[in-house]
C-alpha cells in the first residue's frame, strides 16, 4: 500500500495503536473519546513535526555556555477542519504551544458527499507559514482536498494534513488533487461504505467529541 499511496505517513506506535483501539469502542464515553482525541493529537504532533529544521544558538546555563538549538524556518500554523478538527487542537499546542491557530469550517453534504464551505479564517502572510491541517478522520477527501485548497489559493506553501483514521479512497484524492501535500495518519482503514464512512473507522468523530450522537 505504501507504493500506492506515496502521500502517506503511517505513524506506528503502541501508544498509539492502544489509543486509537480505544477510540473506536462503541463503549467509549464523550468525556474518555475527548481525551483520547486529544492525547493522539499531541503524540502524533511529536512525528509530524520531526523534520523541522533547526538553527544552533548560544544557551547561557547555570554554570557556562553551551550550544543549543531552536526551531527556525517558516511559522507554524494550525488549522483545525471544522468541527472534529477543533479536538486535536489542544494536544498539537500542548508541544507547541507558541502556534498560531486559524480555522477552516467545511461540512459534507449528506447526498453528494461534497463539501461545503462556511467558515475560513487564518493569521496573515501564508506563504510565509507551514500549515498543519487537522482532521480525526479522512474519508472521502473531499473536505481535506478542498481545505487545502483554500490555503493554497490564500497563497500557502507549505501544508501537511494530520488524521487519526484515514481510508484509502481519501488518500487517493488528495494524492490526485494535492500531490505535494503529506498526509501522516495513525491508521490506515479498510474502505469506505455506501455512505462514506470509514470501515472499520470509529463513528462520527464530531458527534462523538461534541455529544451530538
Amino acid at each position: 500500500m505504501s507504493s500506492e499511496l506515496p502521500n502517506l505517513t503511517i505513524i506506528d506506535h503502541p501508544l498509539l495503536r492502544h489509543k486509537v483501539s480505544l477510540l473506536r469502542d462503541v463503549s467509549t464515553e464523550k468525556k474518555e473519546f475527548m481525551e483520547l482525541v486529544d492525547e493522539i493529537a499531541m503524540l502524533m504532533a511529536y512525528e509530524v513535526t520531526a523534520d523541522l529544521e533547526t538553527e544552533e544558538y548560544e544557551v547561557e546555563t547555570p554554570l557556562e555556555y553551551t550550544r543549543g538549538y531552536r526551531v527556525r524556518g517558516r511559522k507554524l500554523t494550525l488549522i483545525p477542519i471544522l468541527r472534529a478538527g477543533l479536538g486535536m487542537v489542544e494536544g498539537v499546542m500542548r508541544l507547541l504551544p507558541t502556534m498560531r491557530v486559524g480555522h477552516i469550517g467545511l461540512q459534507r453534504e449528506h447526498e453528494t458527499l461534497q463539501p461545503v464551505d462556511y467558515y475560513f479564517k487564518i493569521p496573515p502572510h501564508a506563504q510565509e507559514r507551514q500549515f498543519i491541517v487537522t482532521d480525526p478522520m479522512l474519508a472521502t477527501g473531499g473536505s481535506a482536498s478542498a481545505a487545502i485548497a483554500f490555503l493554497k489559493n490564500s497563497g500557502a506553501l507549505s501544508i501537511r494534513l494530520m488524521c487519526i483514521v484515514a481510508a484509502p479512497e481519501g488518500v487517493r484524492k488528495l494524492l490526485h488533487d494535492h500531490p505535494d501535500v503529506p498526509v501522516f495518519t495513525a491508521s490506515l482503514d479498510r474502505e469506505l461504505n455506501e455512505h462514506g464512512y470509514i470501515l472499520p473507522g470509529l463513528g462520527d468523530a464530531g458527534d462523538r467529541l461534541f455529544g451530538t450522537l
